[in-house]
């Protein structure tokens, strides 16, 4: 039975977030659960997201500390145990305003409660340790290459660590770890059939909500301060905004959709660039989203009735049949956009639990469903109509490689402009690609 100790619960919730996702659940349905499970509000809220994702996102170097200051290597630890360190020893090496004194403590008093109470002095012993370690300034020993300090560091499976070097160079490989290690910017995106982005920012603001304007971005406003439940804030209800990313909203306008338009979207779910195609030709037009999960598709209905994007419809399908399906849409659109499935390397910092679930393998196997979707969709593509193949991944296969192999098979197709969005630490939002596709 947990006491009522101050700051208990969101430490309990982040522990078992990070039981859950190593039993392969994702991160962000973890921590609903637990965010519920316990009725967390205000700070208890943040401090249960901020240790479960940033004990993920840090897997590989709270290991490391394991490694080096405990008696058994961090893989031959129970797992409730390693989990639970890992948590202690976050906030140690972390999280600045937390006192050790309550690392520790609380750390201890979950042990006691969880099972592991035998084990309660291993998780005291060992993060006092951590904290000495840590008042003396001293670190782990660094490695020798620098693939394997990056690697410790940044806290990233070798695999994707030797490929960023490959791709990128060393300098732009460390600048894009750190960037994957960083909190990501939380980003509405203004309905500009509703609102402007400097109205619904006043409107923010009078409820104690900070946010800036983003030049780059003409519907976009990022949110500082104020984060709490989203069905509470100013102009949720009217539909006003949706939350997405900057580098997402950079998508659709690829697309240069007008009025009265016939425009595809041909893998839709949860449809946050569905319904800004709809907001950028005024909601007058055809728009359809395609998805083949019915109950993703749902989240593109609830979306579009809020914001009031009515000119959408959609069709659960899979995109790679769609000629089959509806025959009549040969040669039938203006626009297309095919944002494709993909690795979402570019998005780690946002899914930290995405870097240990992901393999080459998985990767290989994405590339090709990649290239029947491009295959698949073009013919439904109007002559002298538009397509935007777009990715929230880095990795060059998925990428510019991706569209260089569609275009050397496809001579009707042309290249107009392609552009890479890589991580970074003062530019902030997820990694991107988009290619602009012409029929000619």
């Amino acid at each position: 039975m947990l006491s009522n100790t101050k700051g208990l619960l969101p430490r309990q919730g982040a522990w078992e977030v990070l039981q859950s996702v190593a039993a392969g659940a994702y991160a962000d349905v973890a921590l609903d659960r637990a965010i519920k499970k316990y009725s967390l509000l205000g700070s208890d809220r943040s401090l249960l997201t901020e240790l479960a994702y940033g004990a993920i996102r840090n897997r590989y170097l709270l290991d490391c500390w394991i490694d080096y200051l405990g008696k058994k290597p961090a893989k031959k630890q129970p797992p409730l145990l390693r989990w639970l360190l890992h948590i202690g020893i976050y906030q140690i090496i972390r999280m600045k305003k937390i006192p050790v004194s309550a690392a520790i403590n609380t750390s201890v008093e979950i042990a006691k409660t969880g099972n592991l109470k035998n084990l309660a002095p291993v998780v005291n012993g060992l993060l006092r340790a951590v904290n000495r370690a840590y008042i003396a300034e001293i670190d782990l020993p660094l490695p020798e290459s620098f693939q394997a300090r990056i690697r410790q560091e940044y806290s990233l499976p070798n695999w994707l660590v030797a490929e960023l070097i490959s791709w990128f160079g060393e300098s732009q490989a460390e600048i894009i770890s750190r960037a994957f290690n960083n909190v990501p910017s939380f980003d509405l995106r203004v309905n500009r059939i509703r609102e402007t982005p400097f109205e619904l920012q006043k409107q923010l603001a009078e409820v104690g909500i900070e946010s800036s304007l983003m030049p780059d971005f003409p519907d976009g406003l990022s949110v500082e301060k104020g984060l709490r439940d989203l069905n509470q804030w100013p102009g949720y209800t009217e539909g006003k905004w949706c939350v997405q990313d900057r580098s997402s909203q950079w998508v659709a306008p690829l697309l240069e959709p007008q009025p009265g338009e016939r425009i595809l979207d041909a893998c839709a779910a949860p449809g946050s660039k569905t319904t800004h195609l709809a907001e950028l030709i005024g909601n007058d037009g055809e728009i359809w989203a395609v998805d083949r999960s019915l109950s993703r598709l749902k989240l593109v209905t609830e979306n579009a009735t809020r914001l009031g994007t009515d000119c959408i419809n959609v069709l659960e399908a899979d995109s790679l049949k769609l000629l089959n399906i509806r025959p009549d849409w040969e040669g039938y659109f203006h626009r297309i956009l095919i944002d494709a499935p993909c690795s979402g390397l570019g998005t780690l910092s946002r899914n930290p639990d995405a870097r240990w679930r992901l393999t080459p393998m998985k990767i290989r196997e994405l590339t090709l469903l990649q290239e029947k979707l491009l295959k698949s969709i073009v013919p439904l593509l109007k002559p002298g109509g538009r397509m935007v193949y777009s990715t929230c991944s880095i990795h060059p296969e998925e990428n510019s490689r991706q569209i260089e192999r569609f275009l050397s098979t496809c001579s009707d197709m042309s290249l107009k402009k392609e552009k890479q969005i890589l991580p970074d630490t003062t530019r902030q939002g997820d990694g991107f690609y988009a290619a602009i596709l012409e029929l000619n």
